[in-house]
């Protein structure tokens, strides 16, 4: 399989053996995803990677399909980009496009879904019948498995209202992402003390060190996502939240603080077990090859 995961910055591709268990990637691209003036101008310029990967990586093997993922609200039954608020598509048929460029079948889905799957069948979620993959990185979004299924919900938990009042990028005010995304994680750091850091590794790295703003910054983004977990946990009531993306490389410093403000927002809840992702940023592209084998066998 050639499997895509298209992200709002880099596009990672790689060739992918189905096995046993489950898939297996045995030569990785990555390349910056490309951008245009307008949203179909960008998504066309996408197609066209996808297409060049799929040549640069079929040297090694003939593929017998692509799995391609997308961020933003998407429809995998038509093939459709709904809409990218970071690259600006709408309604754009990526499955039609990329299989006719290509000359192969593609499977067609959404990022973090893909990565969810990923985790599910091959990572921290195996074994599980109800769970949460949440990948916190520039936003935070959630794959919600039930059944023991993936299921196509938008999961957009980064901006439910957990009541800090502050802005958020999506027009609303209090969003969990608003506070404990990566991205706001670092921006509310450099707000506060005028100087200026990388991103929520950064942070941490000065929290660690006894930094006092970064502490209370901390504070902020653990109980804004705690907050977020007990209303999923009052909602959907998961045995398990996996926590991925950037933020969760903060490890013990991350899961350590969270599982004690949940005990002590909790009242009636059933709190999940929290467990680190264990697939890293290649979870997209697993999953997308998943998505490319389950559709192969379904032929």
């Amino acid at each position: 399989m050639i499997a895509v995961d298209v992200g709002g910055t880099e596009t990672k591709a790689a060739l992918v053996e189905a096995s046993p268990e489950g898939a297996r990637p045995v030569r990785e691209l990555r390349v910056p995803t490309p951008r245009r003036d307008t949203g179909e101008a960008t998504a066309r310029a996408v197609v066209a990677e996808v297409v060049e990967l799929g040549k640069r990586l079929r040297g090694a093997a003939e593929p017998a399909a692509i799995g391609l993922v997308v961020p933003g609200l998407v429809d995998e039954a038509s093939g459709t980009g709904v809409y990218s608020a970071n690259l600006g598509w709408r309604d754009f048929p990526f499955a039609a496009e990329v299989a006719s460029a290509a000359g192969l079948p593609v499977a067609f889905g959404h990022d973090v879904r893909a990565g969810g799957l990923a985790e599910l069948r091959l990572g921290a979620a195996r074994g599980s019948r109800n769970a949460v993959v949440l990948p916190i990185g520039t936003g935070i979004a959630a794959a919600l498995v039930v059944d023991g299924r993936v299921r196509a919900l938008p999961g957009e938990v980064g901006h439910v209202d957990v009541g800090h009042g502050d802005p958020c990028g999506c027009g609303q005010t209090g969003c969990v992402e608003a506070r404990a995304s990566s991205a706001a994680i670092a921006r509310r750091y450099s707000s506060l003390t005028g100087r200026a850091v990388a991103g929520a590794a950064d942070v941490a790295a000065l929290l660690r060190a006894g930094d006092p703003a970064a502490a209370a910054v901390w504070r902020e983004a653990v109980d804004a996502l705690a907050r977020g977990i007990l209303l999923v946990a009052a909602l959907l009531g998961p045995e398990l939240v996996v926590l991925g993306g950037g933020l969760a490389l903060a490890g013990p410093l991350l899961t350590d603080p969270l599982r004690g403000r949940l005990d002590e927002l909790a009242s009636f809840q059933r709190l999940p077990e929290l467990r680190l992702a264990e697939l890293g940023d290649g979870a997209g592209r697993l999953g997308a090859a998943l998505l490319a084998i389950d559709m192969l066998e379904e032929t």
